[in-house]
């Protein structure tokens, strides 16, 4: 081989990767799709302490069309990438009242319950809010 043939194929080689890199880089890796859930679980946590800490009903806005969740009790959003899937089963009421899209924490640190779900790939996290306990909890969700 000559070195031109071999400069050639390097060429060849980093142009191939400089195209394909950054695709690689925008999709959303499992250990990333874990922190979002751990950063849902973190907001919901920070607005049930505070229903608690207020004695009064703080409620996160879901918003699934637009991919985001706020919270009831400060400034935090979380988005959801686009490339994943995220799904909200909530109540419809709550505490006697509509409920709007919100997952609601009362002063008892009660819950209205909900699951959020991030799914990529086959595999992915829900985010569950037991609406007895006020627990949340992140569980695993493996594809076929």
């Amino acid at each position: 081989m000559t070195l031109l043939e071999m400069v050639c194929v390097l060429a060849i080689l980093a142009l191939l990767a400089g195209i394909l890199l950054p695709r690689l880089a925008m999709s959303t890796s499992r250990s990333r799709l874990e922190a979002h859930a751990v950063e849902i679980v973190a907001l919901l946590k920070a607005d049930r302490s505070a229903a608690i800490e207020r004695g009064g009903v703080v409620a996160a806005a879901i918003d699934a069309p637009d991919r985001t969740i706020r919270s009831g009790s400060g400034p935090w959003t979380v988005r959801v990438p686009e490339d994943v899937v995220f799904n909200a089963l909530l109540p419809q009421r709550c505490n006697g009242r509509p409920a709007l899209s919100t997952i609601s924490f009362l002063a008892s640190g009660m819950s209205c319950g909900g699951t959020l779900s991030l799914t990529r790939g086959g595999s992915g996290f829900e985010v569950r809010i037991n609406w007895l306990t006020g627990d949340i909890d992140i569980v695993a969700q493996n594809g076929p």
